[in-house]
């Protein structure tokens, strides 16, 4: 369940069997819509007839597909894990096997063991997954932790970046390793040859540079990526779930970097600020205050909806979802990276004080903001299930659900269709056009440009609870009409604007 992958070639039986999803395939491709699955290809689950065989000999021939290493000894004679790396979900990335005296690598849970890509049988195996899932009418794969499956294969010591902490982040010697492109570059020959979708998942990877080597045309690779720049701007340095405090221009340094570079250098972006990782943007980014929300989810649709590339928009977010309420504890969430987190922070002794500063940041970041149940309708469990769901149903269902959007001409649904509608209806422009940022400096409102030839747009949005009054720049105080409001009213660009709290303006300029 979940991304460790006990059986690449069926279905989870809880959610249904290889003819369900050939009949979701089928109609899904006889409306015009495609179907993209995902691919988890760095680690197995500890489930899998592989690492069940693996672990049970080390004579057998599964034993090297997973990464294994001997103990080290401490200066004590105590035994210790081959190195320092820490797993994504805290403690050491090695688990011991007393059975053969050998620890086996898992970046993430312990149920979760790495493969070893070195093995050419792994990557065969791979290959072969890819092509029974394309011959079925899959249209494409989201690639989870795809820059992580070439490592140094030295495995040493992480930098001591945190002297608190017993294991340290080594995402330095496993993310974008050296065979990396290599083994990209097999994958997408495969995908070429089914005209197949691909966009990876890649930490740690926030070069451009790099990046380009990924995803450009020539490189027949991946067709983009998901970068992590955005969704880490309010990280602390000590921790994921300590706050910080981000500043716009911040947020415009980082989309202006990708915009104009893969503009210049034909790439191509993936858009996000939701996923299932990922705390509810308009509470995380915005605010999800009764006065603001609505303005703020679709404040947020503009900004991501009109940049160049292609916009993912998580379930829910459509709808302006919002994380879980404040009154919610540390027993009503699920994420083993969460819990994990916050009983670290308590074990080390952490004050009472501190605690609740965690409790605060898990409500915004935490990735159970993502996973609760999708609020279809006003009926018990938001429509979701007919019974108690895994997870709780966020309080505000009845108000805030799809049923109560769809015919509504101005909730957050119609105008994320909006946005939509002038992708499609100005392609030249929001598709192809180049990218400028407007007034890099101001720290209420981000502005941005989009130009076609002679055509131009101006995007304005704010990211502020105040009103401001802007100066637009003289290259922009032209005539033109207002493609699109989150107000609702029209309202002409002059020399100086006064923008509303959370206000988006979109301006065809001639």
């Amino acid at each position: 369940m979940g991304y460790d992958i006990s059986d690449y070639r069926d279905i989870y039986e809880k959610y249904g069997t290889l003819s369900d999803i050939h009949e979701l395939i089928s109609g899904l491709h006889k409306r015009g819509l495609r179907f993209v699955m995902d691919l988890v290809v760095n680690h197995t689950s500890d489930q899998h007839e592989w690492f069940k065989s693996a672990i049970s000999s080390e004579e057998s021939p599964y034993r090297n597909f997973y990464i294994w290493k001997k103990p080290k000894t401490g200066p004590n004679g105590e035994r210790l894990p081959p190195n320092n790396w820490v797993s994504h979900f805290g403690g050491s990335a090695w688990e011991y096997d007393k059975k053969s005296n050998e620890y086996y690598l898992h970046l993430f849970a312990k149920e979760q063991p790495d493969l070893n890509w070195e093995n050419p049988k792994v990557r065969t195996e791979v290959n072969d997954i890819i092509r029974f899932w394309l011959d079925r009418g899959v249209d494409g794969f989201r690639l989870d932790a795809i820059n992580f499956i070439s490592k140094n294969l030295d495995f040493p010591d992480a930098p001591v970046t945190m002297p608190s902490a017993k294991f340290q982040d080594a995402t330095m010697h496993y993310a974008n390793g050296p065979r990396l492109h290599e083994y990209l570059r097999g994958m997408g020959k495969i995908l070429r040859e089914y005209d197949a979708f691909s966009v990876g998942k890649m930490g740690a990877f926030n070069d451009p540079n790099e990046v380009i080597k990924v995803v450009a045309e020539d490189r027949e690779e991946l067709n983009m990526i998901f970068q992590f720049e955005i969704v880490t701007i309010d990280h602390s340095p000590v921790g994921k779930y300590f706050p910080h405090k981000w500043k716009l221009s911040e947020l415009k340094r980082i989309v202006n970097k990708w915009e104009t570079y893969m503009y210049e250098h034909h790439g191509w972006n993936a858009l996000y600020l939701e996923n299932h990782d990922q705390g509810r943007s308009v509470s995380r980014f915005a605010s999800d205050m009764p006065e603001f929300r609505m303005y703020a989810a679709k404040m947020l649709a503009t900004f991501l909806g009109l940049q160049s590339g292609t916009v993912f928009v998580y379930e829910g977010q459509e709808l302006g979802m919002a994380n879980m309420p404040k009154t919610w504890g540390l027993d009503r969430l699920k994420d083993l990276e969460s819990i994990n987190f916050y009983n670290e922070v308590l074990e080390s002794g952490a004050s009472e004080e501190i605690l609740q500063v965690v409790m605060a940041d898990l409500q915004k970041k935490c990735r159970d903001n993502s996973r609760t149940p999708m609020q279809w309708d006003s009926t018990p469990f938001a429509g979701f299930s007919t019974v108690q769901p895994w997870m709780d149903v966020i309080d505000d269902y009845k108000e805030w659900n799809a049923a109560s959007q769809i015919e509504d001409p101005f909730s957050v649904y119609s105008y994320w269709r909006s946005i939509f509608d002038l992708r499609r209806d100005y392609k030249d422009i929001f598709v192809y056009g180049s990218f400028t940022l407007v007034d890099p400096a101001d720290e209420q409102i981000l502005a941005y440009a989009r130009r076609y030839e002679d055509r131009l747009v101006l995007v304005i949005v704010s990211f502020s609870e105040k009103e401001s009054l802007w100066t637009v720049p003289a290259d922009y105080t032209k005539p033109g009409k207002v493609l699109l409001s989150n107000y609702g009213d029209v309202q002409m660009l002059k020399s100086d604007i006064n923008i509303r709290p959370f206000e988006a303006i979109v301006y065809l300029l001639d």
